[in-house]
């Protein structure tokens, strides 16, 4: 706690502490940069604040507990993986409890009751239901609609798995496709039936046949073990108060009347209490003299450059500014190891390729690297990571999808039908390959399809050597297929299930450090106002920040420019020809 506050404490009785989660207001997994993200992280809590705070608060004897509130909350499976790792480890030392007015309302919640599952306890309002009928994952084909319209798309693959340009070309579901997303709906369910039946003390197969009954209600819910009591929030505070709760002894000057001489507690926000701390403030008194752990995060599409991190924009990981700080972070002689944080679907190969250099080079400097991986780290996300001494994955990222497209939508049809006029004057004879104003020549064709293969072929022997496979064990399990986190270990994709928190621990091991005695070093390239400062060189420290204004002033970029803003905006334009299958929806 601050000095003030301690005063208080001296002072005046204070109740034991009840830390809240509340997470219908949603959960930001970097720090804030810009303007929008500073606004948000004002009530939006990030997942580094929830972890110092139950870290901080599993040692504090004023924290009596935990509450949890699910409600509407938005995050992925991924980020509530996580996010039950650091509850139960909290759970440890205190007692923690989740409540929802309701598990979804004739819509599915399964991830939200798995996260409440790594509570002690599960409230559920007397109106609600348990809304946790499984996993449904929907693929949308839009040829029939482009047909429509007058747009042609061409595209070619690596292979049947990038079923990224299927939702363009394709008009019905690949047996590729079905069976790779088959696999994804029956990988989550199966860990979200293991998980839910190991926190709940109770039997897979009796957790799997009420899912399959679900939608319960309340009390079919407390009936099948799922869910502990039934009421509303204010029932649910009582009985944390009557016994989380402390009856304070009165000062000889307070008054009787009006006292409220019941148990009563403190109530306070998670990512509040961490910073609050005073504790957090004297640890960086000493941080200059303790070892480090270097942080860099890819977040976002892949693409060269400086990428795009304005006010009002979602962040990209561009190649100059990652590989900058991973300089940055190898030049420091206090940093003993290092965390590439990657949730990203993935981008350009060429600057997943300058990526992963200067990973390697970080191990050839002998400095460990680990990946951590957040909701998606595929294709050109895979690409950054495997390159790195170790990857931890929560089961429910999404990876892999090792594989390369590339092609074009051919817009002359729909230009023609709204009344556009557009001519190209062109010199060379491939001038025009990737414009859409003509369809691709066979010359055109043959150039795509040996590009292609060269790149599919670097792709995995690279991940084939970085993994220490065999290329024929390798490429079986390439070919462009997304794996769940839970796959990918068992595939040797990746090496651990877990989060942040046990990347921390396995650089810290491979440095030989002690974890108490490590601090995290975020080598962020600080906010999107400071880009504007001109670098001296490549090599200096503002390099890895230098953004071009015409990054923090987004234009259109003419009609080439409103189509791929409108197609971005559906979720459907890949960055990069190293991108992730089009976008799903998880029901």
């Amino acid at each position: 706690m601050d000095l003030a506050a301690a005063v208080r404490h001296r002072l005046v009785p204070t109740p034991p502490t009840v830390l809240e989660l509340d997470l219908s207001q949603g959960l930001l997994s970097v720090p804030a940069t810009g303007p929008r993200e500073v606004l948000r992280s004002l009530h939006t809590p990030t997942m580094q604040a929830i972890r110092t705070g139950l870290r901080k608060a599993g040692d504090d004897p004023e924290v009596a507990g935990l509450v949890v509130h699910t409600g509407t909350c938005q995050a992925s499976a991924a980020q509530l993986d996580e996010l039950g790792e650091l509850i139960a480890a909290f759970g440890e030392r205190k007692p923690t409890l989740a409540w929802s007015e309701t598990f979804g309302e004739l819509t599915n919640d399964l991830f939200a009751h798995r996260l409440a599952s790594h509570c002690h306890q599960i409230w559920l309002g007397p109106s609600g239901m348990l809304g946790s009928q499984g996993v449904d994952l929907t693929v949308t084909l839009l040829r029939g609609s482009l047909d429509k319209v007058g747009v042609e798309p061409q595209f070619g693959q690596r292979h049947e798995y990038k079923s990224a340009a299927d939702q363009f070309v394709a008009t019905e579901v690949s047996d590729a496709n079905r069976e790779m997303m088959q696999r994804i709906a029956d990988s989550l369910l199966d860990e979200s039936v293991e998980r839910i039946a190991r926190r709940r003390a109770l039997e897979p197969e009796a957790v799997r046949a009420e899912i399959d009954r679900a939608p319960l209600t309340a009390e079919q819910a407390v009936a099948a073990g799922l869910v502990d009591r039934i009421g509303y929030r204010d029932q649910v505070y009582d009985w944390v108060s009557e016994n989380w709760g402390a009856v304070l002894e009165p000062r000889p000057w307070q008054s009787a009347e009006g006292r409220d001489d019941g148990p009563r507690v403190h109530l306070q926000y998670v990512h509040r209490y961490a910073k609050d701390q005073f504790g957090a403030v004297a640890s960086g008194l000493t941080r200059r003299n303790r070892p480090a752990i270097g942080v860099v995060a890819v977040q976002g599409g892949i693409v060269s450059g400086t990428g795009r991190r304005g006010p009002l924009q979602d962040p990209q990981a561009g190649s100059d500014a990652v590989t900058a700080q991973l300089r940055t972070v190898r030049r420091d002689d206090k940093v003993k190891a290092v965390i590439l944080r990657v949730d990203s679907p993935g981008g350009s190969y060429v600057a997943s390729d300058s990526i992963r250099r200067e990973v390697v080079r970080l191990r050839e400097a002998g400095i460990p690297v680990v990946a951590s991986m957040g909701g998606v780290a595929a294709s050109g996300g895979y690409f950054v990571s495997m390159g790195a001494d170790e990857i931890v994955v929560n089961p429910s990222t999404l990876t892999g999808s090792i594989g390369v497209l590339a092609g074009k939508l051919v817009t002359s049809g729909l230009t023609d039908k709204v009344g556009l006029v557009r001519e190209s004057m062109s010199a060379g004879d491939n001038a025009t390959m990737f414009s859409t104003l003509a369809p691709f020549t066979e010359r055109h064709w043959e150039v795509l399809n040996t590009w292609l293969d060269a790149v599919y072929r670097d792709f995995t022997t690279k991940a084939a050597a970085d993994r220490g496979l065999d290329l024929t064990v390798l490429e079986p399990l390439a070919r462009g297929r997304v794996w769940t986190g839970a796959d990918a270990v068992r595939h040797r994709l990746a090496d651990h299930l877990g989060g942040v928190d046990l990347a921390i621990e396995r650089a810290c091991a491979l440095a030989e450090v002690d974890r108490d005695d490590a601090t995290l070093k975020a080598a962020a390239a600080g906010p999107w106002w400071t880009q504007l400062r001109p670098a001296e060189s490549s090599e200096s420290r503002h390099a890895e920040s230098r953004v071009g204004v015409e990054n923090v002033i987004a234009s259109a970029g003419g009609i080439e420019g409103l189509w791929r803003a409108a197609a971005t905006a559906a979720g459907l334009a890949p960055t990069g020809v190293l991108s992730l299958p089009y976008r799903f929806d998880i029901g």
